[in-house]
């Protein structure tokens, strides 16, 4: 197979070096500094106790070539549509598609885009780019959590159980997607109001996060999913990640980054007024942050 890894970030760096390791074909796109570092030395993932190296095809994506039997979106929600009009000449309708980005309406804007398979999926995992050419993941979590249709979803399993990767292919891939943006929504959200970590968030903000995690489950039942099991889980997650674990949303705004903030929250504001769901905690910080 010939794979594609659109974003070479704490989530495509890590899935892409581990499956560089595998009889696959794999090219990696990414851009500026860490780019050339790739190119230069090779990509680097630091875990908690180790730390290996591996050498990837790696480009930009306007040097994309060739035909992909598999294009695995791993950028920012607010860049999947230009992300995939720029591999578009490069896959057909056999060619398999997931996002792994933020967000639980990404595999339907790309069926929107495309006649190709498309998978629904997300992804947990603590990690993000440490310097140019380093991906730093902290802790044990890692799981690809994916479906839709069976030959598609059997063919992507394969691919990662080759590379060792984590798996799970719930029937009910929707619910399943907002399981885990439930907690991101959560999180992420607060982590980037109050300027601190997750350990911090769950020891100081309680109270905060529970409220928070009950109207991002009150948003999901009134479009016919049930996650309040998940509140509680969520909670229990918060409190186990290692302390000082940031969001990728809190790191952008640190860094004066475009941000996923109409992902994580516009999202849950409009889709409140839709289903006429009160999510005062959200509304206020959603306001907030729209400001720094």
């Amino acid at each position: 197979m010939r794979v594609a890894v659109v974003g070479l970030g704490g989530v495509g760096g890590y899935i892409g070096a581990s499956l560089a390791k595998t009889s696959n074909e794999v090219v990696g796109f990414a851009r500026g500094k860490h780019l050339d570092e790739i190119k230069k030395s090779g990509l680097k993932i630091v875990e908690d106790s180790s730390s290996w190296y591996v050498k990837i095809d790696a480009r930009e994506l306007s040097e994309a070539d060739g035909y992909f039997d598999v294009v695995l979106f791993c950028v920012k929600s607010y860049d999947l549509k230009s992300s995939y009009e720029a591999i578009s000449q490069h896959i057909d309708s056999n060619s398999v598609l997931i996002s792994f980005s933020n967000g639980v309406s990404n595999g339907d804007e790309l069926r929107k885009l495309t006649d190709s398979h498309v998978l629904d999926g997300c992804i947990y995992i603590l990690s993000h780019i440490e310097k140019a050419g380093v991906i730093r993941k902290k802790g044990k979590v890692f799981a690809a959590v994916f479906g839709g249709e069976a030959d598609s979803t059997k063919l992507l399993s394969q691919i990662f159980d080759e590379a060792k990767l984590r798996t799970k292919t719930p029937d009910d891939i929707k619910t399943a997607i907002w399981k885990k943006f439930i907690f991101i929504s959560a999180f992420a959200t607060l982590t980037s109001y109050y300027d601190k970590s997750i350990g911090y968030i769950y020891e100081n903000h309680f109270n905060e996060a529970e409220t928070l995690l009950k109207e991002i489950a009150s948003v999901a039942r009134a479009k016919g999913i049930e996650i309040f099991d998940e509140v509680e889980k969520a909670l229990d997650v918060a409190s186990k990640v290692p302390y000082d674990s940031s969001t990728s949303m809190y790191l952008d705004f640190q860094n004066k980054k475009q941000t996923e903030l109409e992902t994580l929250c516009g999202y849950i504001v409009k889709e409140a007024k839709i289903g006429e769901v009160q999510t005062p905690l959200m509304s206020k910080i959603y306001i907030k942050l729209q400001t720094i």
